[in-house]
């Protein structure tokens, strides 16, 4: 398929990119980064910190133009037409974007009204996505209190307030507990479930296995490899144990693992020869 085919003029929500260049300074960030993303999956962009993962997402997301390249998101040109990209997506960063000082339902109905939902509309919409999100009975309490899983469950809430097609996560769980990861990987398989198209950034191979359709590995700015969970485990090869000690002698070695005596199963052999 050549580039962009199909992604084109508000046809389905995939994400497509060729040749992504970007530099700080002296530093490379992306050098020559492609992926395509079909629509309605979860593609998992594992890799180290530093590999890239950050600076493809800005860009995809109009917060960043590279150095060169091609994008589209969601049918749209990402440097053409960055504002019909911007209308279709929603992005939780690596820091919550939610304020502190306000309740959960006052930030969410703010950002609604951000995104020029009337104040009736985004006080509907703020209730519908406070009941999917487990967050009606602490609707009305300062998000400083609430616990790090919640304002991650509430930083996913406000990024779906205009039902984008497609959803950008820049290391959404880092930091929580494995409750609350957990809690997160739920709420992310229920959205792919309704269509919606994720990139996925983490560090965490766990993570990318549980939710990814696609793995695409970063490192040094371009994809080292692809493919799905289970490809890429195939080629990583057959499991191997290695026991090291000290200063272990073949027969030793032999005991630990058969839990008999060489000497024993060379006199048993010799018998059977007989």
């Amino acid at each position: 398929m050549a580039y962009g085919e199909g992604l084109r003029g508000g046809s389905p929500a995939g994400i497509s990119a060729h040749g992504l260049r970007k530099r700080y300074g002296g530093q490379t960030a992306l050098d020559g980064f492609s992926l395509q993303v079909r629509p309605g999956t979860v593609c998992g962009l594992l890799g180290p910190n530093g590999a890239g993962k950050t600076t493809v997402v800005r860009i995809l997301a109009t917060l960043l133009r590279p150095d060169a390249g091609q994008a589209c998101v969601a049918g749209w040109d990402v440097m053409r037409q960055p504002r019909q990209v911007r209308y279709r997506i929603g992005l939780v960063g690596q820091n919550a974007s939610v304020d502190e000082i306000l309740t959960g339902r006052q930030n969410l109905e703010l950002f609604g009204r951000l995104g020029h939902l009337t104040a009736r509309a985004a006080r509907m919409r703020a209730s519908e996505l406070l009941d999917r999100f487990g967050l009606a009975g602490a609707a009305d309490r300062s998000v400083a209190e609430y616990s790090g899983g919640m304002r991650r469950r509430l930083d996913l809430a406000t990024s779906l307030i205009l039902s984008p097609p497609v959803l950008f996560l820049d290391e959404p769980t880092t930091g929580l507990d494995p409750a609350a990861r957990i809690e997160v990987w739920a709420h992310i398989r229920e959205l792919v479930g309704t269509g919606t198209t994720v990139l996925l950034t983490t560090q965490y191979l766990e993570e990318a296995d549980q939710l990814a359709d696609q793995i695409a590995v970063i490192d040094g700015g371009r994809i080292i490899a692809e493919g799905t969970p289970d490809e890429l485990k195939a080629k990583v090869g057959p499991d191997r144990v290695e026991t090291i000690t000290r200063k272990p002698t073949l027969d030793e070695v032999f005991l630990h693992l058969t839990g008999q005596a060489p000497t024993t199963l060379r006199t048993k052999a010799t018998e059977a020869a007989r």
